[in-house]
């Protein structure tokens, strides 16, 4: 029975539909993976919400390369290993709060930590950027019109994601409502 409690549907689902809007035509860096990565730490129990995250993106990392040709390069263990932060950030910030000013709050971090992230493997992985700090910089300056993408996406998927469980939670799966859980 305890297992049971612990694999909460609706977000479960809201988590694998959002991982999977991943493959719907979107400009650069406009993903809701950040907010499903955050949304999973807030909301998923246990294992599930660092499983789950992790298997959507193998799952469609595996489809994009499949239909569009994306592949996988070698940035991917650091963009995996940020959306783990993600999940962590969530389970630390929001597992019991439904303040939108928290969670807007969280969203951002979790942006800004996938930014830093994800460019310093960029930086630290290609040829193109010089490995000195002068590199760095300009890798991060390059970087600045795909955090604003980022951001959006991540405060977009962040918005639906915790709002839709919100009100669902109180009209459909009241054993999901964010009072009522003990983790």
């Amino acid at each position: 029975m305890e297992q049971q409690r612990n694999i909460r549907p609706l977000a479960l689902g809201l988590t694998i539909l959002s991982g999977l809007a991943r493959l719907l035509p979107h400009p650069p860096n406009f993903t809701p993976v950040g907010g499903m990565s955050l949304f999973a730490g807030a909301r998923l129990a246990g294992w599930y919400a660092y499983l789950v995250p992790l298997a959507m993106m193998a799952v469609t990392d595996f489809l994009l390369a499949a239909i569009k040709g994306v592949p996988v390069s070698r940035v991917s263990p650091f963009v995996y290993a940020s959306f783990l932060i993600n999940v962590w950030i969530g389970r630390k910030l929001l597992a019991r709060s439904e303040n939108p000013i928290r969670i807007g709050s969280a969203a951002f971090l979790c942006s800004l930590q996938f930014f830093l992230v994800t460019n310093f493997a960029v930086w630290l992985s290609s040829s193109f950027y010089p490995h000195t700090p002068a590199g760095l910089a300009e890798c991060f300056t390059a970087a600045i019109p795909f955090f604003g993408r980022t951001l959006a996406g991540d405060l977009a998927a962040t918005a639906v994601l915790f709002g839709a469980h919100s009100w669902l939670s109180r009209r459909v799966a009241r054993t999901e409502r964010v009072s009522l859980q003990t983790a």
